[in-house]
């Protein structure tokens, strides 16, 4: 309901402005600040202060006085209050946002008929996962659901880096040593924990061998790296044996989270289908492309960014970035929008990603970049070459016994009187333990650094996942004692009179909303916000309008019965958008 009411406020202001023959370019609606009464206000006051030639309460009143809120179904009242112009809601507001909550789907919105791809993750397949690039997935996911939930059909791709030093350094080391020749057993039963040994041997003998021996393995390498840049099928069976396996062991750690994938973009197909040969070909062309210490570079002075682009090493062969622009054009061809989600360090090679791929010719309007930082742990750095810090399997481990500790100590005080089963308890604590992880880092703006801290990340009592899926929790517990899965089928919305009660309602129908505004900015965190907005303020319901008892009228029951459900559609979704479980008991 909230999307209606603001296109009627809209409407209703754009009829005033007109009617005071003031310009409707920049309506100003906002929403207004907290002990306001009012759903949403407009500041255009201040803007046409100067036009009008008054001081801008003047002429919110004027704006005010022109608006019939009769004309329209959702407004109560617009009234002036300093230089705003305040809109309060209708009856029929509260009682359509309780029916139209009750749709399973809510928060959904309209299909756009647009396109989406998502790139995510797409981490080089050296190794497990490790904490530091956990923000990577989860945030990416994230984005993924919220634009889904926006009504756009989504793709969600990782791109694998299968063609570069990395890998033909990888491919090298696990050919040349034996199980014998490596330094330790695999941390874990998992084959990117095993392979991993092979990469860590390869990297420290080139860094600390014989320097002959290094200089023939160094020739190995580049032979594979070539045979990849030729199209050589042998050479290109040798690396995938490597990147599939290890790629494997990486796609179980990230499908605990849950981040799932529709389709694993390799970096090789672009060299193998000759679109990275022509994306080289037209960049030698171009007037900024110049020959400098021995590589083929573009200068994007013009861009303002001084760090030339190099695309093509004297040897001929090209770099991730060269065969990056053929991906990129190939998102064009098959998408209208492209998005990607890349750490902070990447934040030069987007802007030469971007002005590249304009001087090509592109529009790079489709492309925009997800920047985010990367997860600290108290415990300090991690390195896959080191082969120090932490794993995100140690991680989402740790979780999971926390939260089963938390939870366990939690079962004499629950408020059903259900039995919970070990199985149950071990559903639960994996549900709160990885939420927790999850929650804690999609809920911070991505651009700030995060240093995870599981206490803070498990606290059932303040704004983290626990304390939100607890609310879902209590929504499902209530119904179910109402023998319920959802509202009654029939009840009386407008019996919700009390403020706890309309200001759930409001709460709830701001949803949609939030998804609308997630999806543009491609912020979830907003989501994760709002998730403790409503969490906070169905308590404060729960605390003060009881549901169940028996001196509540039917009629009232149902219809409190009927706001439970409601908030309960919009936090479980809320929190589905989020990748976060949404327990049915804690």
């Amino acid at each position: 309901m909230y999307l209606q009411f603001r296109d009627d406020v809209e409407d209703a202001l754009i009829s005033a402005l007109e009617a005071l023959d003031l310009p409707t370019d920049d309506l100003g609606v906002e929403d207004p600040p907290e002990g306001v009464d009012a759903v949403l206000a407009s500041s255009a006051a201040f803007r046409l202060a100067g036009e009008v030639g008054a001081p801008p309460p003047q002429v919110a009143g004027k704006i005010a006085d022109e608006i019939d809120a009769g004309e329209y179904e959702l407004i109560e009242d617009a009234a002036a209050q300093g230089p705003y112009v305040n809109f309060v809601p209708s009856d029929a507001y509260y009682e359509q946002t309780a029916e139209e909550a009750q749709r399973a789907d809510f928060g959904h919105l309209e299909p756009t008929g647009q396109q989406v791809v998502v790139e995510h993750t797409s981490a080089n397949p050296t190794g497990p996962v490790h904490v530091g690039r956990a923000r990577n997935p989860i945030v990416g996911d994230a984005v993924a659901r919220v634009l889904s939930f926006a009504g756009h059909d989504v793709d969600k791709h990782y791109y694998v880096n299968d063609a570069g030093r990395q890998m033909a350094v990888f491919t090298w080391a696990y050919e040349t040593y034996d199980e014998e020749d490596l330094d330790s057993d695999p941390e874990r039963d998992k084959a990117d924990y095993d392979l991993v040994r092979y990469y860590r041997k390869g990297n420290n003998f080139l860094e600390n061998g014989d320097p002959d021996e290094v200089e023939a393995a160094e020739d190995e390498i580049q032979a594979i790296m070539q045979g990849l840049e030729e199209g050589d099928e042998a050479t290109y069976e040798r690396v995938q044996e490597v990147v599939d396996t290890v790629l494997g062991g990486m796609r179980e750690s990230l499908d605990r989270l849950p981040a799932e994938f529709d389709e694993f973009v390799k970096e090789t197909r672009f060299l193998r289908d000759g679109s990275a040969d022509d994306v080289v070909s037209r960049l030698k062309e171009l007037d900024e492309a110049v020959y400098e210490e021995d590589a083929w570079q573009l200068d994007l002075d013009e861009f303002d960014i001084e760090k030339n682009f190099v695309f093509l090493r004297s040897d001929g062969t090209t770099l991730y970035a060269t065969r990056d622009l053929a991906h990129h054009e190939w998102k064009f061809d098959n998408y209208d929008r492209a998005v990607t989600v890349l750490g902070e360090d990447h934040k030069l090679q987007a802007r030469q990603m971007n002005a590249t791929l304009d001087l090509l010719g592109n529009d790079t309007d489709q492309l925009r970049q997800v920047i985010y930082s990367y997860v600290n742990l108290p415990e300090g750095k991690m390195s896959t070459r080191a082969g120090t810090g932490i794993d995100l399997d140690d991680l989402l481990d740790e979780a999971i016994d926390r939260a089963r500790e938390e939870v366990e100590t939690r079962l004499d005080d629950r408020i059903r009187d259900d039995d919970l089963t070990d199985e149950d308890v071990e559903r639960i604590a994996e549900q709160v333990g990885i939420g927790a992880v999850r929650y804690d880092i999609v809920s911070k703006q991505p651009t700030k650094a995060i240093t995870f801290e599981w206490d803070r990340a498990l606290d059932f009592e303040a704004q983290s996942a626990p304390y939100v899926q607890y609310v879902h929790a209590r929504c499902c517990g209530i119904l179910d004692e109402a023998g319920l899965e959802t509202a009654p089928d029939s009840f009386d919305a407008s019996l919700l009179e009390t403020d706890a009660e309309r200001e759930l309602l409001e709460v709830v129908a701001r949803f949609p909303a939030v998804i609308e505004e997630s999806a543009e900015d491609l912020e979830p965190h907003v989501v994760a916000t709002y998730t403790r907005e409503i969490a906070e303020t169905f308590n404060t319901f729960y605390r003060e309008c009881p549901v169940l008892s028996d001196d509540v009228d039917d009629d009232l029951r149902d219809a409190r019965l009927a706001l439970v459900s409601a908030s309960k559609h919009a936090v479980g979704n809320a929190l589905q958008v989020l990748g976060v479980a949404a327990p049915r008991s804690m």
